[in-house]
C-alpha cells in the first residue's frame, strides 16, 4: 500500500518511520533530510544517461533506459529496505516526487511494505527547510569572549531541560581559525540548513531556544540570513570570565593538538594578528609555551568580539560576571539571572 504525504504530515507520523532517498550518493551527498537512508535507483553516471536520454529522445525510451539499467537491482533494492525497516513501513522520495521514488514505492508496496510517498520530494522538502529560517523564535544568545565556556555551558543548559541547539556542533566548527581542531570536517552548506532546520522545527516556539552567539559564518559555513538577523535583534547575554580563566581553559584544550595546525593556523590570520604578535605566538606554539600563545592570540579574538558587541543596542546586552570558567556553576548563575530579570523578560517578550 501506498499513499502521498507532505514532508510536515511524515515528521507529524505518530511513530518513526524510516526514510529512504533514492537519488544518487552525489545528489545525496549534496543534501539530505537528516536521518535518510540512500538507496539510489540510479548510479551518478546513470542518471547522466537518462537525464540525456529524457531530453535528446523522449521519456519513453528515458523510462525504458531506467528499467533496463535497474533491471537487475529491484531485489537488492527490496533486501535493503528489509534491512531499514524490518516492520515494512518506510516513506520514499526522490528529487520532486517522480518517476524514481514512484517506480521504488510501487516495487516495495507490491512486496508488501507500507510505503509513504513524500509529496514533491526532497525539493519540497528544502523550500519546507527555508521556511523555517522565516518563523519567529524565543531566542536567548549566549555570548562572552572566545574562552568563556560558552559551549560547555549550552550543553549544560540542555541537561538541564533547557532547549538549545548547537550550531558550531551543526557546522563541525569552532568559529575561529582553528575552529576544525584538525579533526572535524564541515558539510556542505545544504546540509548545515538542513540539519539546523530540522533542529528549529523540534522545538517548541512557545518556549526559549538558547544559542551560542556567532558571528554569521561559521568556518566556511553560513547561517541563514533571517535566523542570524533573528539572532542579532534578541537579547544576548554576556558572560564575563576573568582572563585568566580563558587563557588556562584554552591552553588545555588547545594544548593537545598537532602543532603545525597550530600553526598554519595562526599564520592563516597573520594580517590581522600582525607581523610581531605572529612571529611571537609561532615561537610560543613551537616551544610548547600554550598559555603565552592564547594571550597573544587572544588580543585579536577579545578585540573582535568587542567590535561586534558595540554593533548591538547597549539595552540588548545584560551582562553576567563569573569568577570561573566552571560550566555547571556559570549555567545556574546565568539560569538565576535570567529568571529574575524583568527588563530581560520584557525585552522577549
Amino acid at each position: 500500500m501506498s499513499r502521498s504525504v507532505t514532508i510536515t504530515d511524515y515528521f507529524n507520523l505518530p511513530e518513526t518511520v524510516p526514510l529512504i532517498d533514492v537519488r544518487t550518493p552525489a545528489e545525496f551527498e549534496q543534501g539530505h533530510v537528516p536521518g535518510a537512508y540512500n538507496i539510489p535507483l540510479f548510479t551518478n553516471e546513470e542518471r547522466v544517461q537518462v537525464g540525456t536520454t529524457y531530453k535528446q529522445q523522449s521519456r519513453e525510451d528515458a523510462i525504458l533506459l531506467g528499467f533496463d539499467l535497474t533491471g537487475s537491482k529491484w531485489s537488492g533494492f527490496i533486501r535493503t529496505a528489509l534491512q531499514i525497516a524490518p516492520q515494512k513501513k518506510v516513506a520514499v522520495h526522490c528529487w520532486r516526487g517522480g518517476m524514481r521514488s514512484g517506480a521504488m514505492a510501487w516495487a516495495l508496496s507490491l512486496y508488501g511494505f507500507e510505503v509513504f510517498l513524500i509529496q514533491g520530494g526532497y525539493k519540497n522538502y528544502r523550500r519546507w527547510a527555508l521556511q523555517q529560517f522565516e518563523a519567529r523564535y524565543d531566542l536567548l544568545v549566549l555570548g562572552g569572549m572566545t574562552g568563556s565556556g560558552k559551549t560547555h555551558i549550552l550543553h549544560e543548559l540542555a541537561r538541564q531541560g533547557q532547549q538549545t541547539i548547537d550550531l558550531e556542533d551543526l557546522a563541525q566548527h569552532q568559529g575561529s581559525s582553528y575552529g576544525t581542531l584538525n579533526k572535524m570536517v564541515q558539510p556542505t552548506q545544504e546540509q548545515f540548513e538542513n540539519n539546523l532546520a530540522l533542529q528549529l522545527y523540534q522545538q517548541n516556539k512557545s518556549l526559549p531556544i538558547w544559542l551560542e552567539d556567532e558571528s554569521q559564518t561559521i568556518g566556511k559555513r553560513f547561517i541563514p540570513k533571517p535566523l542570524w538577523v533573528q539572532m542579532r535583534q534578541t537579547a544576548l547575554i554576556n558572560l564575563q570570565v576573568p582572563h585568566q580563566q580563558r587563557v588556562s581553559a584554552l591552553a588545555a584544550e588547545y594544548g593537545t593538538l598537532d602543532k603545525d595546525f597550530l600553526i598554519t593556523c595562526t599564520e592563516r590570520i597573520h594580517k590581522r594578528l600582525g607581523p610581531e604578535q605572529t612571529k611571537h605566538a609561532i615561537a610560543a606554539i613551537q616551544e610548547n609555551r600554550m598559555e603565552d600563545f592564547v594571550r597573544l592570540v587572544l588580543v585579536y579574538y577579545d578585540k573582535t568580539y568587542r567590535a561586534g558587541l558595540s554593533k548591538r543596542e547597549p539595552g540588548m546586552i545584560f551582562n553576567v560576571e563569573a569568577d570561573s570558567n566552571n560550566a555547571a556553576q556559570n549555567t545556574n548563575l546565568i539560569l538565576n539571572f535570567v529568571n529574575k530579570n524583568v527588563a530581560l523578560k520584557k525585552h522577549n517578550a
